[in-house]
């Protein structure tokens, strides 16, 4: 039966169904040792459909088997190509946002807590730019923010905040340890992504689309006027 899986490009963000041309995996199995069992570990090479692209990701795998009987605990994965995993986004979002949020994805199988202090720094960064917000801390800038945004989107950024407070600030007793789970951080991560998305591309877009019957306007009453001068 032919293998299908539904996938978002990371080079051109285009949503693709892949087939078994479009997948491929190297894979390869060994016995380490008497304490250790058995490995395997693969490589799961995805390549764009889309003409215009055709771009290459490659995620790596590891498992262990105490015994060999084909029964494999998946260990760890890397995203290998592209490293971050991250979207692309457009050159007008600023360039330092786009970097905090490439970074956060970058660091999140590494450090979620660090990923999670990448947002809410990116998250700042966006109240600050698109809203024209600029308090003395992000706290007073979320509660400045709260009338301009529905109640489901303002909770969703004050608990960013909360989250990135967890890698940004030492707790008084340095015992208590407060983990940031990697699925955590790419919760995180959506966040910014659906941001970036509904608040700066939304807004361009709606601001190109203005423009552009703007200048249909304009076309047609210099036509009418061009109408009216080759009659007299």
């Amino acid at each position: 039966m032919a293998r299908k899986e539904h996938w978002t490009c990371p080079y051109c963000n285009r949503d693709c169904t892949l087939g078994d041309e479009d997948i491929k995996f190297c894979e390869d199995k060994a016995y380490l040792a008497e304490d250790h069992g058995y490995a395997k570990a693969n490589f799961k090479i995805l390549i764009c459909p889309s003409p215009e692209c055709r771009k290459i990701s490659i995620k790596a795998h590891y498992f262990t088997s105490a015994n060999y009987d084909g029964r494999y605990k998946k260990v760890y994965e890397w995203q290998l190509i592209p490293e971050a995993n991250a979207k692309p986004f457009p050159d007008y979002i600023p360039q330092q946002l786009r970097d905090d949020y490439f970074e956060a994805c970058l660091i999140k199988e590494k450090s979620a807590k660090a990923s999670a202090t990448l947002s809410r720094r990116c998250l700042q960064g966006i109240i600050r730019d698109f809203w024209g917000i600029k308090e003395k801390n992000l706290f007073n800038e979320i509660a400045a923010l709260e009338d301009k945004v529905d109640a489901t989107t303002w909770e969703a950024i004050d608990s960013v905040r909360k989250v990135g407070n967890i890698g940004a600030h030492m707790e008084k007793d340095v015992n208590i340890i407060i983990d940031v789970e990697p699925e955590e951080a790419e919760l995180l991560i959506w966040l910014i992504e659906t941001l970036f998305e509904e608040w700066y591309i939304e807004r361009h877009t709606r601001e190109e689309k203005m423009k552009k019957i703007s200048q249909i306007a304009k076309q047609k009453a210099e036509a009418k006027a061009a109408a009216k001068d080759s009659d007299s």
